[in-house]
């Protein structure tokens, strides 16, 4: 019991004096340039509160739902060792047919461009 209490106290005694030298060692002196919320070295010229083109968001929806529809086919060289690998085939062949339509008609709406 003696040794626990001993070992309980020495760690809390180290740990106080390991946390007060760490503060007595990263003493501060903020300037100007530490203070400054902006990290890109030029101050902001107008409001931070501008609206985003909603372009920008569907752009990232698009990547969104084409990237979760490409997770479909990861277990696909594992899928292939199955009974009938030929259904997976087909139903894999399906699904990047869809993709494939589906990029090519968001293309032709002009849903992929920045610029207008």
């Amino acid at each position: 019991m003696n040794m626990i209490l001993f070992m309980l106290a020495l760690s809390l005694a180290l740990s106080i004096l390991l946390i007060s030298l760490n503060f007595w060692l990263a003493q501060m002196t903020p300037d100007s340039q530490k203070l400054s919320p902006y990290e890109c070295s030029f101050d902001p010229l107008g409001s931070a509160r501008l609206p985003f083109s909603i372009r920008f968001f569907l752009v990232a929806i698009l990547f969104l739902l084409f990237d979760l529809e490409i997770a479909l086919l990861l277990p696909l060289p594992w899928a292939t060792q199955l009974q009938s690998p030929t259904t997976t085939l087909t139903w894999t062949l399906l699904i990047i047919t869809l993709l494939t339509l589906g990029l090519i008609y968001e293309w032709l709406q002009g849903g992929l461009e920045w610029a207008e």
